[in-house]
């Protein structure tokens, strides 16, 4: 059994998932002119206004016409350039066809870095909110998904995707975001992280629900019940062999994110544990409902995604192994 830690203690940088990877990718510029950017008039929201501050050579403006960018993406990637796209994620959706086409099926080294995911958009509403982002993109064959917890880790990420060879979906953030790590934090592709070690359940989440799941080890804590934490930043390809050890060693799994209930993380780790080491899972998750407008921590609670319900989700899971 493994030796148990205390839930660590959030930060609070004030910081953005978004602005914290426009100053990574910015920094990785300095030393790799293969670095270039494509926008679609919404640097200002992404964070990649750092960059084109800094390099408006290789700052490329497509205008809101994202099919066209990210295709362009792909032809520029063939030179030999490393192209990152950056958009909201509700307005990546609309270059599915050339993320598939133009991206993966010609396996180019594109990276498409998308904001304003799920309801961390707020006041924008159900429109903007993009609840399926992480199942559009896992269904593409050869495109590798990841979901940043805090801005630590999207600023990491930067070095993250351009040293891996290969298309890549990244998701960033629009609101302040607490910190879950320190700065010698790197991510990394295929590979899930332990922040909480515990005995009872397992808590497997990724973005801004890894922040909840730690508080809701905090108050599982305070009833006696042995919660491990994992931020799954990396949902596609995604470590099966960590799944299945937590599966194993904890007996019951609890998943939570930011995002549809089908398709998403929940899906992935699903598909994982039935093939593995099945077990009671639970899932946090937005239930197959569109958004509304509110702040995003008043929509957190509306749907079910804070801490308290990632603890509620854990008790039934536990239930459910006793039984």
């Amino acid at each position: 059994m493994n030796a148990e830690k205390e839930p660590l203690q959030l930060g609070s940088s004030g910081d953005t998932l978004r602005e914290a990877f426009g100053r990574g990718i910015t920094e990785l510029a300095a030393n790799d002119e293969r670095i270039i950017v494509l926008d679609a008039d919404v640097a200002g929201g992404t964070g990649l206004h750092h960059f084109r501050k800094a390099y408006p050579d290789r700052f490329i403006q497509c205008g809101i016409a994202e099919q066209n960018m990210i295709a362009m993406a792909g032809g520029l990637a063939a030179t030999g350039l490393i192209p990152i796209v950056t958009t909201f994620a509700v307005f990546a959706l609309r270059g599915l066809e050339q993320a598939r086409l133009s991206i993966a099926y010609t396996n180019r080294n594109v990276k498409i870095v998308a904001s304003h995911p799920g309801l961390d958009v707020g006041p924008d509403g159900a429109s903007a909110q993009c609840l399926e982002d992480l199942a559009a993109f896992r269904a593409i064959p050869g495109m590798t998904v990841l979901s940043a917890a805090d801005p630590i880790e999207a600023g990491k990420a930067a070095r993250t995707i351009v040293d891996f060879e290969g298309p890549v979906y990244l998701r960033t953030g629009r609101s302040p975001a607490p910190t879950v790590y320190g700065d010698d934090h790197r991510m990394e592709v295929g590979k899930g992280d332990v922040l909480v070690d515990g005995t009872d359940v397992t808590l497997i989440a990724c973005g801004v629900e890894v922040a909840r799941a730690v508080e809701a080890a905090h108050l599982l804590k305070g009833e006696g019940i042995s919660a491990r934490v994992v931020n799954m930043a990396s949902i596609k390809p995604i470590d099966a062999a960590l799944i299945e050890r937590c599966a194993r060693e904890t007996g019951a799994i609890v998943t939570a994110e930011d995002h549809n209930v089908h398709g998403g993380l929940g899906s992935a780790v699903a598909e994982s544990l039935v093939t593995s080491h099945p077990c009671p899972q639970e899932f946090v998750a937005v239930m197959d409902r569109f958004g509304k407008s509110g702040e995003a921590d008043e929509l957190a609670e509306h749907f079910q995604l804070t801490a308290p319900y990632i603890a509620q989700a854990a008790k039934r899971a536990i239930a459910r192994k006793k039984g």
